[in-house]
This record gives structure tokens, C-alpha cells and sequence, in this order.
């Protein structure tokens, strides 16, 4: 009888491992598995590094700014001798964010310039993560996860017209920039 017992603890355990693993690939573990290896850059860039002191902020804006904690960005730069590498890459990425639990928010750009796409986890007043992914062909792609606590969708939408303002620290930008060039 506690043998039995035993062998169905086993069971259970080995079970409850095998499907908690084997929930599929995420932006965070794709970061992970890719920040170290060449073509890709990482930063973690942390709110700090936007000085919004001369800035007026509404209400709306300064809650939505503290709301964010830091921004995880992981670039990959795609060259001539990296084509076919690029277009897996990018095929990875793509089946990630296809998984409904990353709800759409906005979509853009064209075939020629590079396209857009921002999306959330979790519900439009509570966004868990907000995450902007960009690519374009002859440059590559971006991923940028905005993480946070309580973080409003629409708020943090209202943050664009203060990052034009804002003053960046751009020796923590180093790397990020090229990808815009």
C-alpha cells in the first residue's frame, strides 16, 4: 500500500514536471537562450536612464512612468552572410507572439521600410509586460519587453509624445543606437 503511495507520488511529480516545462517557448526564455550568442545584443535598461525632471508630465503620464521598472531589449543584426540565420530567427520570434496569451495592442510599418507590432500580457488596465517588436530586412529585428508593476496600457501609450522630450543617458544606449541607423 505505501509503495503504491509512493510510485503515484512519483508519478505525480514527474507529470507536474514534464508539463510545467513543456508550456512552449516565451520572450523571456528566448532572451535567455540568444543574449550571449553572436549577431545578438542585449541591454537592460532601467527607467532611470530617461531624465524626465524638465519634462511636465500629466498625471496620467508620471503614473504611467512609474509604473515601469525596467525595459529588456535584445537585438539581432542581420549581415549578407547571415540571411538564412536572420529568417529562422525571425520565424522564432514570430511563433512566439502568435500565442494567444500575447494580446495585440498595435501594428505597423510596410514590407520595405520594416513593420511593427506591440503587444501585452495580461489585461489593458493590468499589462504584465509590454513588449515592441520591430524588424526590417536589411537591419534585423528588436525586441524591447517594458516590465513593470501595475503598468495601464493606454497610459503608457500616452509616454511617446514624453520620450521626444525627454534627455536619454546615451552611454547606456551604446549598441541600441546602431540598430537605428
Amino acid at each position: 500500500m505505501i509503495q503504491s503511495i509512493k510510485k503515484s507520488i512519483v508519478v505525480l511529480l514527474l507529470v507536474t514536471a514534464f508539463t510545467s516545462c513543456n508550456q512552449g517557448p516565451t520572450l523571456q526564455t528566448y532572451y535567455v537562450d540568444n543574449e550571449l550568442k553572436p549577431g545578438f545584443a542585449s541591454f537592460d535598461v532601467p527607467t532611470s536612464f530617461i531624465n524626465v525632471e524638465k519634462v511636465d508630465l500629466t498625471e496620467e503620464q508620471e503614473e504611467a512612468y512609474n509604473s515601469v521598472d525596467k525595459l529588456n531589449v535584445l537585438t539581432f543584426m542581420t549581415e549578407d552572410t547571415n540571411a538564412e540565420e536572420y529568417k529562422l530567427e525571425l520565424a522564432k520570434v514570430n511563433t512566439i507572439l502568435k500565442d494567444s496569451k500575447y494580446e495585440e495592442l498595435i501594428r505597423g510599418g510596410n514590407p520595405k521600410d520594416g513593420k511593427f507590432v506591440v503587444k501585452f500580457l495580461g489585461d489593458l488596465d493590468n499589462v504584465d509586460e509590454l513588449i515592441l517588436f520591430g524588424h526590417a530586412k536589411n537591419r534585423g529585428f528588436i525586441i524591447a519587453r517594458v516590465l513593470g508593476d501595475d503598468m495601464n496600457a493606454n497610459k503608457l501609450i500616452s509616454l511617446s509624445s514624453v520620450l521626444e522630450k525627454a534627455d536619454f543617458d546615451e552611454n547606456q544606449l551604446n549598441g541600441l543606437t546602431d540598430f537605428f541607423k
